[in-house]
């Protein structure tokens, strides 16, 4: 069998706080818990959970800009060093949510094209001017673009030229941040479309994070739910908001807003995220649970299988009849 696109294996990262006035400093915010987890080639894997539950944290180490405090990142079965950014440069690269102020506004669009080619690629001139007009007919941009900046340009386009950028790289994986958020409506569509196409002709593998659950559920194939730095449920997409396993996500589900549905104060006993400075013990969601026994704050629980692959970190998973 082909090794997966991507392997983490007991990936985490923990800040460590300022040393305090007297003595040591305490031991730190763990924002992403030792996450273990394989992305087969070609899948899109989709990302959710509410702010501050680890995505973000998460994104970065897989793309070099964060160390991990402990773990490993296999692509393809080749392990990634954090010391060689260049390694990860041409294996995966990231499309921000914000495209205009992800693009330097000091720079032509061509200049921007032609970084990740000339610093990863060693490309001349003739070879760089041949691939970025490759690229930019991938995408549908127009070369006149190339010569214009970052400002001159909508939503929508930069955010085409973001993707272009990533792809100039030549990477395999493309890790993206909520990607369409930052743009209209119909724009967001036109956008996904584009990330379909590209992924079925190139043979791609997506890193999908957001908060909008209906275009995550659209595009994935399995997904992933964080909470409080933690994976507590993963399955198919299908199943996964469908027929939830976790408390958690059951409460996501119901707390996105739905056309023609009123809004409802969520469930359970707290709607905050624990505090990181003082973790609780045993499952981190236990004060939100409606579900919640002693068996609860004893330690945290293992993910695992509930039934054809849908894994959830859960003592009292949901089924049928709560869903």
């Amino acid at each position: 069998m082909n090794a997966p696109a991507l392997r983490l294996t007991d990936l985490s990262k923990t800040f460590p706080l300022g040393r305090k006035m007297f003595g040591k400093s305490g031991p730190g915010v763990r924002a992403v818990h030792p996450v273990t987890l394989d992305v087969p080639q070609g899948e899109t894997l989709g990302i959710v959970g509410e702010s501050g539950c680890g995505k973000s944290t998460l994104a970065r180490m897989l793309v070099g800009l964060l160390d991990p405090t402990t773990g490993t990142i296999e692509i393809e079965g080749e392990a990634l060093d954090n010391a060689d950014p260049a390694l990860f440069g041409k294996r995966i690269q990231y499309v921000f949510q914000d495209p205009i102020s992800s693009l330097n506004p000091r720079k032509t669009i061509r200049q921007i094209m032609e970084a990740p080619l000339k610093l990863l690629h060693g490309m001349n001139r003739a070879e760089r001017a041949k691939r970025i007009s490759e690229i930019f007919d991938t995408v549908s941009l127009r070369e006149e673009f190339l010569d214009r900046y970052p400002h001159e340009f909508s939503g929508g386009q930069a955010q085409r030229i973001g993707i272009a950028r990533a792809l100039a790289a030549q990477a395999r994986i493309l890790i993206l941040d909520e990607p369409v958020s930052a743009l209209d409506v119909s724009v967001q569509a036109q956008v996904l479309n584009l990330l379909a196409d590209l992924k079925a002709q190139l043979g791609l593998t997506y890193l999908f994070i957001s908060h909008d659950l209906a275009v995550v559920e659209a595009v994935s194939d399995r997904i992933a739910v964080l909470y409080f730095g933690s994976v507590v449920e993963l399955g198919r997409a299908e199943d996964v908001f469908r027929a939830p396993r976790h408390p958690y996500t059951r409460l996501l589900a119901n707390s996105a807003p739905v056309v023609g549905r009123a809004l409802t104060a969520p469930e359970g006993r707290e709607t905050e995220l624990p505090d990181p400075l003082d973790p609780p013990k045993g499952c981190a969601f236990r004060a939100r649970c409606p579900f919640a026994t002693e068996i609860c704050g004893t330690a945290p629980p293992p993910l695992e299988d509930k039934g054809s692959g849908h894994l959830a970190a859960c003592y009292h998973p949901l089924d049928a009849a709560q869903i």
